[in-house]
């Protein structure tokens, strides 16, 4: 799978109605991936990584948030096909300062 050209928005679980959501735009060379992302608590954000033959992305990222927080970290991103074609990806994150959790985005349908 390629990452290139696909945007994807927290899941809509974690996100509060009416809140914006963070959305990411993926780039993809070879195994190269990248992206920028923004919206909601997130002023800025970039991620940089490698993706694997089974699409599992291993990335660093940093992100400036709205109350000027600068947080960076590492993330692990496992794709999960949905039934409608697009991906879901379970992030497995651990930041600079020892948190971790475990976020999930999906892919914005396409128009």
């Amino acid at each position: 799978m390629s990452y290139d050209g696909r945007v994807f928005r927290s899941h809509a679980a974690e996100t509060a109605a009416g809140d914006a959501t963070p959305t990411g735009h993926y780039h993809q060379s070879g195994d190269l991936v990248w992206a920028e992302f923004s919206g909601g608590a997130v002023r800025l954000g970039r991620l940089v990584g490698t993706a694997g033959p089974d699409g599992v992305l291993t990335a660093a990222y940093s992100q400036v948030l709205a109350d000027g927080q600068v947080v960076c970290g590492t993330c692990l991103s496992t794709p999960e096909p949905l039934p409608d074609g697009r991906v879901r990806l379970r992030e497995d994150w651990e930041r600079t300062d020892g948190s971790r959790g475990t976020s999930w985005i999906e892919e914005v349908p396409r128009d």
